[in-house]
């Protein structure tokens, strides 16, 4: 059976850096696979992606030898059996504001004893190169569970929230986080509410052994971040690096429309 790369490096105390899948095509998962990412996110939340487009984005992704990833819609135990269970190698999930909103998520990503995982499927196991029964046995080790504090709420319950078992990855999300304290949505500021927010999931975090995670705008930002401690960088888009470097050729051969580029 594979192992989860990407798991493996966060828990050696490494960092592990990919981005986000936005556009509904396994063929730009498969491109995206090869540029040298530890791990891919199929974006299930706020884009067209649906199910099926997501396993084949899983497979291509799994057979490049990335790890897949997939940001659930929400936190229901249907939104992540069904991308465990068609081959996601791990699970983001959004909005996760309390302990009990942590509890959940980890009940419906672990088998038992772990947690309350039903039993079924073929493309799980198929992802990791293995047979269902040695996946059954095994995907506890291997399955990464990203939790995303990606509001104010979540940044003070944090110490319950992150000592909840079975949680890999705390990881922000800077837009949604600015919204919540009644900001601009950015990916990085220097708001003091903003910052002290970042510092106290870090510290957090590292106090309970789970990794730090934060989603960054760029190269610079993540080097910046990994300095800080983070080890789980999520680096724009697929559809924000193209759209970047399309609007930078376009605005260097003076026909540039506007500088408004969707960059998330």
């Amino acid at each position: 059976m594979k192992t989860n790369h990407a798991r493996a490096r966060l828990k050696r105390g490494e960092p592990s850096i990919g981005t986000w899948l936005t556009l509904p095509d396994p063929v730009s998962a498969r491109l995206m696979a090869r540029v040298g990412f530890d791990w891919l996110t199929v974006e299930l939340e706020h884009t067209p992606v649906n199910f099926e487009t997501a396993a084949q984005s899983f497979a291509v992704i799994a057979g490049s030898g990335c790890v897949p990833l997939a940001r659930v819609p929400w936190n229901t135990g249907e939104n992540i059996k069904r991308v465990l269970d068609t081959g996601a190698y791990g699970i983001v999930v959004p909005m996760v504001n309390s302990r009990a909103e942590a509890e959940a998520a980890v009940r419906a990503a672990r088998y038992q004893p772990l947690g309350e995982r039903s039993i079924g499927g073929q493309l799980h196991a198929a992802n990791f190169d293995t047979d269902p029964a040695t996946y059954y046995a095994r995907a506890n080790d291997e399955i990464l569970v990203v939790l995303m504090a990606e509001h104010i709420k979540a940044i003070e319950a944090a110490e319950d929230i992150i000592r909840v078992p079975g949680i890999d990855v705390i990881f922000i999300g800077p837009n949604d986080l600015h919204n919540s304290m009644g900001k601009k949505p950015m990916f990085d500021s220097n708001d003091k509410m903003f910052t002290d927010a970042v510092q106290h999931i870090l510290k957090t975090a590292r106090k309970h052994g789970v990794a730090p995670g934060i989603h960054v705008l760029d190269a610079e930002a993540a080097r910046r971040r990994l300095a800080e401690g983070f080890q789980f960088i999520a680096i724009t888009s697929e559809a924000g690096m193209m759209l970047a470097k399309a609007g930078e050729i376009a605005k260097t051969l003076g026909s540039g429309a506007s500088d408004v580029v969707a960059k998330y």
